[in-house]
């Protein structure tokens, strides 16, 4: 299998991992404060990368890739856990997803200015297209809306795009799945000290889904997703592969629709054929 083809399988599976991030902190915000979650789940996912590093035995960072580390902490580690887990407190994770649709194109945006990539033009075309009909068709499914929510979830898609592309880029000297592993064991002191100062008295009042939900957010979209998705955008591109991020939204949908209730319509399906077009697009020209 080619470096290339598997970048974009490795870049599939992140996806899809990631794709139920939203609705399972949904979900936990239900029975956590925001920040507690923030900080909780990047502390079990911290402990979770320091074990790792230490079994495999993984020499530490050069001196050089420090400040990467921190670029790629502060965009995924802390940013958009917090901003999202604030926002999803005044939004509905259906409105949230009108956001994710625009995190391709904030991806590779950085990709450009972080690793020095240049797509063709068409690339650019089939990438705002494919944002376009993932945002319009979320906004169409709910029209609630709120300034400090909606302020929140743009926030987080930038700070997320420049963690994502920093990470690919550093990916390719580092390894995928050690980066994400320093980046928490970098943010691990911190956030475990504020894991300790926001914890609530009593947990008694959580929900079984709440903890569940906080079990999948630390392990799987804190640290297993970003196993894939950096190998895959290190392998596959950082602006190709990250078209790959218009699924994701897509595939919220329909976990929104099972875990929240919501329904699936027919224009999903359409929308989604028309998505997985404009993916394929973005991959042709990307190069």
């Amino acid at each position: 299998m080619n470096q290339n083809k598997s970048g974009w399988i490795n870049g599939f599976i992140g996806v899809v991992i990631f794709s139920a991030s939203l609705p399972a902190t949904r979900v936990a915000v239900s029975g956590f404060d925001p920040v507690f979650l923030t900080v909780a789940r990047a502390a079990i996912a911290g402990l979770l990368a320091a074990i790792l590093l230490m079994f495999f035995r993984q020499k530490k960072p050069d001196r050089g890739d420090i400040l990467s580390l921190i670029i790629v902490a502060f965009g995924v580690v802390v940013g958009f856990p917090l901003l999202t887990a604030m926002a999803l407190q005044h939004i509905t994770s259906a409105h949230s997803i009108i956001f994710i649709g625009l995190l391709p194109l904030s991806t590779a945006l950085f990709g450009v200015f972080r690793a020095g990539e240049s797509p063709q033009p068409t690339f650019w075309l089939f990438s705002v297209a494919g944002s376009g009909l993932v945002a319009g068709f979320a906004l169409s499914q709910d029209i609630s809306a709120s300034w400090a929510g909606d302020i929140l979830m743009f926030a987080a898609i930038v700070v997320c795009g420049l963690g994502y592309a920093e990470g690919a880029k550093l990916s390719r000297s580092l390894g995928g799945w050690q980066v994400i592993c320093w980046a928490l064991v970098l943010s691990l002191p911190i956030m475990a000290a504020f894991t300790f100062l926001r914890m609530p008295p009593t947990f008694s009042d959580v929900s079984l889904p709440s903890w569940f939900a906080l079990g999948y957010v630390s392990s799987f979209s804190m640290l297993i997703g970003f196993v894939f998705w950096y190998r895959g955008l290190a392998q596959g591109g950082i602006a190709a592969v990250s078209q790959l991020q218009l699924l994701q939204p897509l595939m919220g949908l329909v976990l929104a629709a099972t875990l929240l209730g919501e329904k699936v319509s027919w224009p999903m399906i359409a929308v989604s054929l028309a998505v997985v077009a404009c993916v394929v697009g973005a991959k042709k020209f990307a190069h």
